[in-house]
């Protein structure tokens, strides 16, 4: 055995004459994080921007217009809730409209982009025709074709919807795609050997190999849809989340701005701990392997 192809360190195994014992050492630096306690902090932090907030608003660092006490957001809460601002409407209106205009445009990016992932991550002749105009348009603004979007489907709800699913199917079909990556030659093989076809490996090899992939996409999809909802209201929308904050913000309502950014940003975070939930439950072994 020569020198070049097995040392312990700078001594060659030729000088020594038998082959070293490892010892196994204590893996120090940095690791990945485990199951710490990660509720407690996520607590701590919640409640330091919160007395934050009451510390900046009740000792007047900033003004009320630019950022309003919590009683305000509260009081402004109530009354939203009770109908006593935007003209009457209730609350729960706002929410239902706005609940149904991203969770339906994001239930129909989701069943059209995974497909399409998955196809264009097997087959380089679905990845050479839908690739260009995924890349093109992924990184554009919403508001860049929202005219557009107008023009073609009306000022009803119809153009609402193909907004933000637009905004949800790109990051949904590049994870999917990216997921493919995941499943093995080796798994493949071995499923070509015990007789399978090409749908079955799809569905039982490279469909779940490629499930985080996929719901770490679902996950940054519904964030793009929220965010494309205060874009998609700004078109004739009489009810919803984000037209609620539009009209507010032009009667310098900041207490309802506040409300209606905490209220959107709570619904996506339960929803994505929902989706945290479900990756646990449907791909138990991510980062355990």
């Amino acid at each position: 055995m020569t020198a070049s192809r097995e040392s312990l360190g700078n001594v060659p195994l030729a000088e020594t004459g038998k082959r070293p014992q490892r010892t196994a050492r204590p893996v120090r630096g940095w690791r990945l994080p485990g199951e710490g306690p990660t509720a407690a902090l996520s607590a701590a932090s919640v409640t330091t921007l919160a007395a934050l907030w009451w510390l900046a608003t009740h000792l007047h660092w900033l003004p009320p217009l630019f950022l309003p006490t919590p009683e305000a957001v509260w009081a402004a809460f109530i009354d939203a809730w009770h109908g006593r601002i935007q003209g009457g409407l209730p609350l729960s209106e706002h929410l239902a409209w706005s609940a149904l205009r991203v969770f339906g445009a994001f239930a129909l990016a989701a069943v059209t982009a995974v497909p399409v992932g998955i196809l264009m991550g097997v087959s380089r002749v679905a990845r050479g025709l839908l690739d260009p105009p995924l890349e093109f348009y992924r990184p554009l603004p919403p508001l860049a074709y929202l005219p557009l979007v107008v023009i073609w489907f009306g000022i009803d709800e119809t153009a609402k919807i193909v907004v933000i699913y637009l905004a949800c199917f790109a990051p949904i079909a590049m994870a999917a795609r990216a997921g493919v990556r995941s499943a093995t030659i080796e798994q493949i093989h071995a499923a070509y050997s015990l007789g399978g076809s090409f749908s079955q490996i799809v569905r039982h090899v490279v469909l779940p190999a490629a499930l985080p992939e996929i719901l770490t996409g679902l996950r940054i999809a519904i964030g793009f849809g929220w965010t494309t909802l205060v874009a998609a209201e700004m078109v004739a929308a009489t009810a919803g989340l984000g037209q609620m904050v539009l009209n507010a913000s032009s009667f310098l309502r900041t207490d309802v701005v506040v409300m209606g950014i905490v209220l959107i940003g709570l619904i996506a975070w339960f929803f994505d701990l929902g989706m945290r939930a479900l990756e646990r439950r449907l791909v138990p072994w991510k980062g355990r392997v």
